[in-house]
């Protein structure tokens, strides 16, 4: 299963040149993973403040494909090829008309919010998780 999440290329999104700026791709892509946390029924804040536990990105591999310019409509699609104990790996790819613009890999390690250290990932979200996990083909 997937998650997608549809979003607007702004004015504010693009570069001088017309087109979306690389690191606008980061923006998109963790504004659908808040999402996708949302729709798997938490809340970054909840697991935050009630968890103790926050997810930060380790990694992030990127291919940029094609280019997207403004009032483009954009769809994320977000699985979860891999899942272990203190993190997971996400891929979401960034597509135009059902075509792949971005494609990334994303490594998330789940920490404490003092400690800052890797920590288990709470077993209700793991199997959250679940659902969305995909094989890598």
């Amino acid at each position: 299963m997937k998650h997608t999440l549809d979003i607007r290329v702004y004015y504010e999104d693009t570069d001088a040149g017309g087109i979306i700026y690389h690191a606008q791709y980061l923006n998109f892509a963790e504004r659908a993973r808040t999402e996708f946390l949302r729709h798997v029924g938490f809340e970054n804040s909840e697991v935050h403040h009630q968890r103790g536990v926050m997810f930060v990105v380790r990694k992030i591999e990127i291919d940029y494909l094609k280019t997207a310019t403004l009032d483009d409509v954009l769809t994320v699609e977000s699985t979860i090829p891999e899942i272990k104990n203190t993190s997971f790996v996400m891929h979401q790819c960034i597509k135009r008309d059902e075509k792949i613009i971005a494609d990334m890999k994303v490594v998330l390690v789940c920490v404490g919010t003092t400690s800052y250290s890797p920590t288990r990932l709470p077993e209700d979200i793991k199997g959250a998780f679940q659902k969305y996990h995909e094989a890598v083909e």
